[in-house]
């Protein structure tokens, strides 16, 4: 197993593993367990009673962060081909037709969301094992099926992120950067807990977080009260 270096176990010095803070105090000692010179994403991983191989217990959606995570998204768009000028100037990175169809058959995928308005899923039937196994199939529950391409393109660009279960039970989204102020932090924080509490399947019983943790990128977890 590989060692830690002699930052991380300093860091981890300044973390009691056994307690679980309150969000001001976490975010408080944040700086202080990251060492990096770039400005570090914060990032919080949740811990769920969910059991991902029943369908009913799956989670999965999105949430407009009240102070977004400035991370950059790339954004392709799947449309019909008499649509593709005007989808075109409303920003997306990426736009197509047959044309992006064709390239995500040939496994070429350069973008990071994938969305389609709800009459061309059907088109994207044939690539749908290239694209779920990634996460990438558009879908309703995570707001990448839309009739309102510009709204939902400014949205994602700005503050959208989606979560969703992994394999582990387990939900991991990045909610910001260690430049926020803590008030900023701390309501993205805050914001997200309650969206996935919000999405607690109705077979799930009892409180759905078991333990929540925020970290900066690759450096101690905190466990957060939730």
């Amino acid at each position: 197993m590989a060692q830690h270096g002699k930052k991380y176990r300093q860091a981890k010095g300044l973390v009691d593993a056994q307690k679980a803070y309150e969000l001001k105090e976490a975010v408080a000692l944040l700086p202080q367990t990251s060492t990096t010179k770039f400005d570090a994403s914060v990032e919080i991983a949740l811990k769920t009673i969910a059991n991902p191989r029943y369908n009913d217990q799956m989670i999965r959606s999105t949430i407009v962060l009240p102070h977004g995570t400035w991370k950059s998204v790339k954004i392709a768009v799947f449309t019909s081909e008499d649509k593709v000028d005007d989808v075109k100037k409303l920003w997306a990175d990426i736009v197509g037709s047959s044309t992006l169809l064709k390239e995500i058959e040939d496994w070429t995928i350069n973008f990071d969301i994938l969305l389609t308005e709800p009459a061309l899923m059907r088109d994207l039937a044939k690539v749908a094992k290239i694209l779920w196994p990634r996460w990438l199939m558009p879908s309703p529950k995570a707001g990448t099926v839309t009739m309102n391409l510009e709204d939902t393109i400014q949205e994602v660009k700005k503050w959208r992120i989606e979560f969703k279960l992994d394999k582990s039970g387990n939900i991991h989204a990045l909610v910001g950067k260690l430049s926020f102020d803590a008030a900023k932090l701390e309501d993205n924080i805050t914001a997200f807990i309650k969206a996935v509490n919000d999405n607690k399947p109705t077979w799930v019983k009892g409180k759905l977080i078991r333990k929540a943790t925020i970290a900066t990128t690759m450096w101690p977890g905190i466990q957060i009260q939730a």
